[in-house]
Formats: structure tokens, C-alpha cells, sequence
């Protein structure tokens, strides 16, 4: 299988996160030490993750990342609950979950929350 936009995974994190990933070369979130994965999403479920989790952060960017290049397993499993003590709406989506720090060769692109939101100010 090779990388197709279509096939991209994201996750959004702060810039420093990922800044310091470049240093390292892999990103590690903080979900992978206190729940064994880092949480991602596929393109549609991006905005309503940044709008559940990430409400009032700022300097958040969306890491865009090759499943293909992933050297650690990627499963697709139920969302985490809301951080709040709102009902999650009944869904039987999946979100994927990265199982493993994911290498930097992995990451093709980074872009600014607001714009993948399409806030333009």
C-alpha cells in the first residue's frame, strides 16, 4: 500500500510537542505513557476532536501522517470519552490509535489548526 492523502491519518498537538519531536525524531504523547496509544483521527474527525478537546488552546497544529510509514501498529477502536461529563452521542465510529511513538519520517506534513478548521483570521 502506498501513501495517498486519502489514506492520511492526523493528530493535533501543540507546535513545541512537535518541535521536539523533530529533535528526538518521534513524537511520543502523553496518552501512549498513561493509555498504551496516541489517538488520531481521519480527516472528517479532526474538527469535532479539536472542538471536544482543544477548545480555547492555542498554538495547536495538525500533525499529518503515513500510515504506510508507521513502524508500530495502528488500530482502529471506539473514541475515548469526552473530557467532560457531556454524553458522547451513539456512534459506532472508529478513530485510529497509534500504538508506539510515531517516527518522524512518518509525519509528511504539519499544519496550523486554524487553517485545517478554515478559520482564515
Amino acid at each position: 500500500m502506498t501513501f495517498s492523502p486519502d489514506n492520511a491519518v492526523f493528530h493535533i498537538c501543540s507546535r513545541q510537542a512537535f518541535n521536539d519531536a523533530r529533535v528526538r525524531g518521534g513524537y511520543h504523547a502523553e496518552s501512549l505513557a498513561h493509555e498504551g496509544f496516541i489517538h488520531l483521527s481521519r480527516a472528517h474527525q479532526v474538527v469535532p476532536t479539536a472542538q471536544a478537546y482543544y477548545a480555547g488552546v492555542r498554538d495547536l497544529v495538525v500533525l499529518v501522517i503515513d500510515p504506510t510509514q508507521l513502524t508500530v501498529p495502528l488500530r482502529y477502536e471506539p473514541p475515548a470519552p469526552l473530557p467532560s461529563n457531556t454524553p458522547k452521542p451513539a456512534s459506532s465510529e472508529l478513530y485510529p490509535h497509534c500504538y508506539g511513538p510515531i517516527d518522524i519520517a512518518a509525519i509528511v506534513d504539519v499544519l496550523e489548526l486554524a487553517h485545517f478548521m478554515g478559520v482564515t483570521s
